[in-house]
């Protein structure tokens, strides 16, 4: 399997499909999951004649177990690690939740020399906690029992987490005990400190002067029944502090779009790609 080395030695995953010469595409995945988690979105843009790359996080996946360096000024650094490691230009970067975060430090850290367009799914940023000046974040309690859950018994909590991840917890809807099942396995592959650190690093880290760098377009993407990532304190203010974002607002969206309704996402970010219009977006 292909593995990039980081600065401080950590093993990571990574896959590169379609054409080397094609323009890049590249994957974060969220919370507690991997890169199979892109694999629905790999399989299309790749089919589209894209180069589409997706990497493990470290702690996450096969990447490496790491006690230290949980935090995001290392994702950001892994993440143009794999980056430099492939000379990946004219990049879109695609980041879903924690991975959205990644996707923004990145940006905002090393800069956009390698970028071309973003897409932020159900991101984090600017600050999913709640704080005085932040008064529709969520509150510390709801972090700690994600810290709590994970701690005491994580298969069963990445279990029953899919149910407000994926919308399953709302009326009508039509369950995949397989998505349920797929989530589940890909948390439990990585490594239980990791995933604890990363707890902190997706609520209380503040991505907002990274989003102000940020000089490309790009698409702010989010449900308005996002249950894991509340829209209020995350895409409606995100876009108005990017200098090129675009807002698309998925009506009865759950934090698991890309899954749920896959070839709607998959068509908005191919149009957004290709310079089309994305219906709906402003």
């Amino acid at each position: 399997m292909p593995y990039v080395t980081a600065n401080d030695g950590a093993q990571i995953f990574y896959k590169d499909w379609g054409p080397k010469t094609a323009q890049p595409i590249l994957f974060s995945h969220g919370w507690p999951l991997s890169s199979d988690d892109w694999d629905k979105q790999m399989v299309f843009f790749g089919e589209q004649g894209y180069r589409v790359v997706a990497h493990d996080r470290r702690s996450h996946g096969r990447s490496t177990q790491t006690w230290d360096g949980n935090n995001m000024d290392q994702y950001a650094d892994d993440l143009a690690a794999v980056v430099d490691a492939l000379d990946l230009t004219n990049t879109v970067f695609i980041g879903h939740s924690t991975g959205g975060g990644e996707v923004t430090h990145y940006l905002g850290r090393h800069g956009t020399k390698r970028a071309s367009k973003a897409v932020l799914l159900g991101a984090v940023p600017p600050l999913m906690l709640k704080t005085a000046d932040n008064p529709e974040g969520t509150p510390i309690e709801a972090f700690d029992g994600i810290r709590a859950g994970t701690r005491a018994d994580r298969s069963q909590f990445y279990y029953d987490l899919t149910m407000p991840f994926y919308g399953y917890n709302r009326p009508g809807a039509k369950i995949s005990e397989g998505q349920r099942e797929s989530f589940r396995l890909q948390g439990l592959l990585g490594g239980i400190k990791g995933q604890l650190d990363c707890i902190h690093e997706f609520s209380e880290v503040d991505y907002t002067e990274d989003l102000r760098k940020i000089d490309i377009p790009v698409l702010v993407a989010h449900g308005d029944d996002d249950q894991i990532v509340p829209i209020k304190a995350s895409a409606l203010k995100s876009v108005k502090l990017l200098k090129q974002g675009v807002l698309k607002v998925y009506s009865g969206g759950a934090h698991g779009f890309a899954a749920t309704n896959t070839d709607e996402f998959n068509a908005d970010v191919l149009n957004f790609i290709e310079d089309r219009k994305v219906e709906g977006a402003d």
